[in-house]
């Protein structure tokens, strides 16, 4: 079915008049062909993703006899990777348009707002963390000056005696 292709022709007056308006309004406005190539937004992710399925290409050609391998290899290679180049879309541009460093440019904005997200965060935090510390060591504090003036040792006290002798100890 791939080698044989015939045209085959569905002819009918309606189809005819609509061919004809069809091509009145081709040639008085021209209208955007459609896409149909894969967006992408990183040239470099799509580069590693070629690079990725050529080592299983060359994988492949190991099932190759010697003297054709280099050239096949080269050959499907290139194929390959112009098939790639050719389907693609990098943020709506052809391959050759589109720029190795275009992926930044999002990735740069989007790493820029979570900084200032975290900048915003820290600054917040350093605000509001030493008054809680400070309130908190306060309360601990009082609490335990609170609790030192409820701590009353019971003592029981002696009153002692004693004798001038130095032979004997002290008695109650």
């Amino acid at each position: 079915m791939a080698g044989f292709s015939e045209p085959v022709v569905f002819s009918s007056q309606q189809d005819e008049e609509a061919v004809a308006g069809t091509a009145s309004q081709a040639s008085v406005s021209a209208t955007p062909r459609e896409d149909f190539r894969v967006r992408c937004t990183s040239k470099r992710a799509v580069t590693e993703m070629v690079e990725l399925c050529g080592r299983f290409v060359q994988k492949l050609g190991d099932a190759l006899p010697e003297e054709i391998r280099d050239l096949a290899l080269r050959d499907v290679q290139w194929t390959f990777e112009s098939a790639v180049q050719e389907n693609v879309s990098i943020n709506g541009q052809a391959w050759q348009e589109a720029s190795d460093n275009c992926f930044m440019d999002s990735d740069i904005k989007v790493l820029e707002d979570q900084f200032d997200e975290i900048i915003v965060d820290l600054a917040t935090k350093r605000k509001q963390y030493p008054r809680k510390i400070l309130e908190c060591v306060i309360k601990t504090l009082k609490a335990q000056h609170e609790a030192m003036k409820q701590y009353h040792p019971v003592l029981h006290t002696l009153d002692l005696k004693c004798d001038p002798d130095p032979g004997f100890t002290c008695v109650n």
